[in-house]
Order: C-alpha cells, then sequence, then structure tokens
C-alpha cells in the first residue's frame, strides 16, 4: 500500500493518496484545490489516479474534485446527503470500496456536515475527517443548528472510537484549522492515543457534550458559504494562470499587499491593505477581510511571493483574481510604534489604542482604556465610529494582526499605526484581567 498525507499548513487542511503499487491505481481523499502535489506524487510511485473520496461538502476550503474531474475525468464519490449539483457516485455506510487490491470501508459520521463520513483503509488505518481530530473534535455549527450537529457527532464519536485501540487516526485537519480549538499540531495519533488525551471524547455525556460543543465561540469565517455553494458544484475547473500587472491602481480593484508588515510600513500603495503571505493563517485572515465579489490585484515583492498568495487565496474561494503587482510606486508609508513609545503616547493622553485580538485573548489582559475590535470586524466600521480625535494605534499579541488592522484603518483615511514589534504579552505597564461575574481573585 502506498499512503502519503499532504497538510496544507496555511489552512491547517490534510489530504491523503492511498495506492496499490501492484495494481497501479490510486484514489486522493479530500484533495485541494491545486491537485499538482497529488499528480507528482502518483507519478513518482507509478500510480494512476482513478477516484476522488470527500469525507463531506467541505466549508473552509475549496476542493480539487472539480479539476480531476474536468481535466482527467475522474469520478468523484461522497454521501448523497450533500446533494451535489454535480455527477458522483453515491457511497453509503458500509459500504467497501477497493483501490487495487485494498479495501476501504466507509463509515457515516454525521455531525460536522450530515453527509459527513470516514474512511477505514485496510481495517489498518481510518481517514476521520471532519469529525475526530488530534486532540479534539469538529465543529458541528457550520452547516446545521449547532445543537443538532453536536447531537449526531456524539454519536459518530462513539462509532469511532469502537474501532480497534490500535488503528491509526488520521484527520482532516491538524493545528491551524478554525474547524477545532484544541487540536494537537501532531498529524496522526491511534485510536488507543485518543481515548486517553483527547479532550472531546472525555465527554462521555449526551448532555455536557452537546453543551461544550454547541457553545463553539471561534469565528466563523465569512467565506463558508461561497465555499461551500463551489464545492457543491458545478464542477470548478483550473483557475487562469496569474498575470503580472503594469497599471499601479484602479478604483475598481482592491490591492491586497501580501509582503512582509515591514515592507508595507515602508512604502505602500494608497488603499491596500496588508495580510503577508509569509505570515500564519494569510488565507483564513484574508478570507476576514475581503469581499468575494471584489476585485483583488495582488502586491507582492516576487512572481514566486504572488503565485503563493494566489493558491492560499483560491483555496478560500477567490478563485478570480485580478493578477500582481511587482513594481508599484508606493505613495504611502506607515511609521510603526515600539512599545516604549507608545507607554509614553498614553502617559500624554496622546493616541487611542484599539486591542485587535479576539475577545478570550483580551480576557486575560489588556491595556486599561484600549478599545477592543478585533481586526477581522474593523473594515465593517465607519471612520466615524473608530475616530475620535486622536490617532490610533493597533496592538496584538505579536504585531500580526496589529499590522493588518492598521493597513485597513488607514485604508479608510484613518491616522493609524501598528505596533509590530512585540504586543500585549510584551507590555511593561498595568494590563486589567477581565473576571466574569462569580469567579474569584
Amino acid at each position: 500500500m502506498v499512503f502519503r498525507q499532504f497538510v496544507d499548513d496555511d489552512l491547517g487542511c490534510a489530504s491523503y493518496l492511498i495506492g496499490d503499487s501492484g495494481a497501479g491505481e490510486a484514489l486522493v481523499v479530500d484533495p485541494a484545490y491545486a491537485i499538482e502535489p497529488y499528480l507528482e506524487a502518483a507519478e513518482d510511485e507509478g500510480l494512476r489516479i482513478v477516484r476522488v473520496l470527500e469525507t463531506h461538502t467541505h466549508a473552509d476550503h475549496v476542493s480539487g474534485h472539480g479539476p480531476f474531474a474536468l481535466e482527467y475525468g475522474v469520478p468523484v464519490s461522497i454521501q448523497p446527503l450533500a446533494e451535489p449539483d454535480y455527477p458522483f457516485d453515491a457511497i453509503e455506510d458500509g459500504q467497501v470500496l477497493h483501490v487495487g487490491a485494498i479495501p476501504i470501508r466507509v463509515v457515516h459520521t454525521p455531525g460536522h456536515r450530515p453527509e459527513h463520513c470516514a474512511f477505514v483503509v485496510d481495517e489498518r488505518l481510518v481517514l476521520t475527517g471532519d469529525s475526530l481530530f488530534v486532540g479534539d473534535a469538529a465543529r458541528p455549527d457550520l452547516a446545521v443548528e449547532a445543537r443538532e450537529g453536536a447531537e449526531g457527532l456524539f454519536h459518530s464519536l462513539q462509532r469511532l472510537t469502537e474501532l480497534p485501540d490500535d488503528v491509526e487516526i488520521f484527520p482532516g485537519h491538524v493545528a491551524g484549522s478554525l474547524c477545532g480549538v484544541a487540536m494537537s499540531p501532531q498529524r496522526s495519533s491511534t485510536i488507543r492515543d485518543e481515548k486517553r488525551t483527547n479532550v472531546a471524547l472525555a465527554l462521555t455525556d449526551l448532555d455536557e457534550f452537546v453543551h461544550a460543543s454547541a457553545s463553539v465561540s471561534t469565528p466563523r469565517p465569512p467565506t463558508t458559504a461561497r465555499v461551500v455553494e463551489l464545492n457543491r458544484g458545478p464542477f470548478v475547473g483550473a483557475p487562469a494562470p496569474l498575470e503580472e500587472r503594469q497599471v499601479a491602481q484602479s478604483h475598481e480593484v482592491t490591492v491586497l499587499d501580501v509582503r512582509s508588515a515591514d515592507a508595507h510600513a515602508s512604502g505602500h500603495l494608497h488603499g491596500a491593505f496588508n495580510v503577508p503571505v509569509s505570515g500564519s493563517a494569510f488565507a483564513t485572515r484574508a478570507g476576514f477581510l475581503l469581499d468575494p465579489d471584489e476585485r483583488i490585484v495582488l502586491h507582492a515583492s516576487s512572481r514566486e511571493e504572488a503565485e503563493r498568495a494566489g493558491r492560499g487565496l483560491r483555496a478560500v474561494g477567490f478563485i478570480e483574481l485580478e493578477g500582481y503587482l511587482l513594481d508599484a510606486e508606493p505613495t504611502e508609508r506607515t511609521e510603526p510604534v515600539e512599545l516604549d513609545e507608545l507607554a509614553q503616547l498614553l502617559d500624554d493622553d496622546a493616541v487611542t489604542v484599539i486591542d485587535v485580538r479576539e475577545k478570550d485573548e483580551r480576557d486575560t489582559g489588556f491595556i486599561p482604556g484600549s478599545v477592543h475590535i478585533p481586526y477581522r470586524l474593523l473594515r465593517a466600521y465607519g471612520a466615524d465610529e473608530i475616530e475620535n480625535g486622536k490617532p490610533i494605534v493597533t496592538i496584538c499579541e505579536s504585531g500580526a494582526r496589529a499590522g493588518i488592522a492598521a493597513s485597513v484603518l488607514v485604508a479608510a483615511g484613518i491616522d493609524a499605526r501598528p505596533v509590530l514589534h512585540g504586543g500585549i504579552n510584551d507590555w511593561k505597564g498595568n494590563t486589567v484581567e477581565f473576571r466574569r461575574c462569580g469567579s474569584s481573585g
């Protein structure tokens, strides 16, 4: 058996190639939109990809089943409750598929989505998709009402834990994905280890599990509905090549500066948002800012950087991009704020600080008097809702989101500067810890 795991570190998504070297056949489970890595791996192993298996209709990334079907005639298998608007082969609970001589047993595991299935390969390993992760379980609120999804997920997890203890687990997501809270960075585990350490499996009472799972507070990406629509069909083919543009600006396009935060601060185009492709969760963060109907032009420092950003954006549903700029003449610059300078500015009551972290982060400690607006929500605010006559300084945990936030505010014509090198954890002044009613201390 040939078995390959592919992980998109930016989105935390995992996909798989399973093949029989004797038969020369392989299938791909939950492929990413960019299918070249699977084709290259199959060629290296002397295999021909004969099927795509989907655990479910994905909400966080565009599937590669379209390019496989349209360009290579590869059939797609999925559980009928997905109600896809494309030709598919239906799979059902208990069904055994084969790739060459290797058996793959279908286990219907609803919860994350009604059609969700796991795949037991040769009774030795299980591809759990978006049901059981290493360290956690999936979100139940992306396709159905959270409580309904949580009840289904509870029973699905019980089915999976009935597998033999030595069966290896290979999930559809690893740490970095928004599909779970306590996911481990480990890329595989065993049924035995998960029963011993997984926080979701520790909740053995249905009501307790439902309450915990249905109370998920992780932000739901605004790209979710668009990605589901694309993945449900009709098939989405490969994108057009990303072309270099010479025109620096237009009122009809949105410029996304994917260079580093320092490069953006040193000089950027008027109105550009800065989400560095070199940072973590690039596609997710860009997806929180951008509208699916926007015409997006990338500002990059190299063609390779532009291509990488393009792959990330297309993975979350921004299929049609307007190209990229390399030699754009900067028209503005931003002066970052150092923490020592911020302390003095606050002593002088000369700035307003906007804390752009999430609520649970802010609860652990924040700068007194700071305003709380998560970076992903700033674009929805009008300038008159934010400005109070003082310049604004944005701050987060490390500087990454502060840079994004400041670029959004500057693009709206607001005087804003980010703390790029450091954050709340490095603040030497006093912080206030939020305490809920009834908490001790």
